[in-house]
């Protein structure tokens, strides 16, 4: 009687085990995921990659302090965090650093693990955020306001495409829509959209600011990031990345 023919991937390979010693097999994308996660630690990988990352944050916290500066309302997180700030009299970035640490508690029973980049995301944007509203003055008429605003939203784009471009780990908020992606099967769309709103109304409802800069943030963010990512991660590390994950998890979509 013929054996099943073994394939070639598999002959020579050492079948993992369990603690008692018995074969198991690993979940599709397992091993990616650990390679991942380990190079995000790694000080070989993280060193050569820390400037861009930590420019990358410190950016994204000043665009969050010039939206705020403008009064013309903020991105969906911030008009939350705002909003919060509005109730317990702490700074934005402060709420912002406080949020995130909850947030990140969310990914584990999700599937998510962070990286360097995670824990450096919630610390330091909030902590420039808070710099950067003691130093900068409130914008002053219409154009300056808009002015401030449309800065705010670039500054936040290119502190995107750096950080990303580190490939060390992506941010509390972010893991948390990658998550129940990964968990309940949601598209990065529909995960996005569904956390989004519901931080939105809640902030508005506690006093955070929506107007022109939220509708701006939304519509221009999201191809701003891409142009810098094009810019910041010539080496494509992080479309590679995200397409191997796919192929593993056998996700086609978005």
């Amino acid at each position: 009687m013929r054996r099943p023919a073994r394939r070639l991937a598999d002959r020579g390979r050492a079948p993992c085990r369990d603690l008692a010693g018995r074969p198991h097999r690993l979940r599709p994308g397992t091993i990616g995921r650990v390679s991942a996660l380990e190079s995000r630690w790694s000080p070989r990988a993280v060193l050569p990659r820390l400037p861009g990352l930590l420019i990358g944050l410190l950016a994204f916290g000043l665009g969050i302090a010039f939206m705020a500066e403008a009064g013309l309302g903020l991105g969906p997180w911030e008009v939350f965090h705002q909003g919060i700030a509005q109730i317990t009299g702490l700074q934005l970035g402060t709420v912002s650093i406080l949020v995130g640490i909850p947030v990140l508690a969310l990914w584990y029973p999700l599937g998510e693990r962070p990286g360097v980049g995670t824990v450096l995301n919630i610390a330091i944007i909030g902590t420039a955020t808070n710099v950067a509203m003691d130093v900068l003055p409130a914008a002053e008429g219409l154009p300056a306001q808009v002015t401030m605003m449309l800065g705010g939203v670039v500054t936040i784009a290119i502190g995107s495409g750096l950080y990303l471009a580190s490939d060390l780990g992506p941010g509390p908020r972010d893991g948390l829509m990658t998550g129940l992606h990964l968990r309940f099967g949601w598209s990065i769309r529909r995960a996005r959209t569904a956390i989004e709103v519901t931080v939105l109304i809640v902030g508005f409802l506690a006093g955070g600011t929506v107007g022109l800069g939220t509708v701006v943030f939304a519509l221009g963010i999201g191809p701003l990031v891409q142009v810098a990512l094009r810019v910041f991660d010539r080496e494509g590390r992080v479309s590679r990345r995200r397409r191997a994950a796919m192929e593993a998890r056998g996700v086609v979509g978005d």
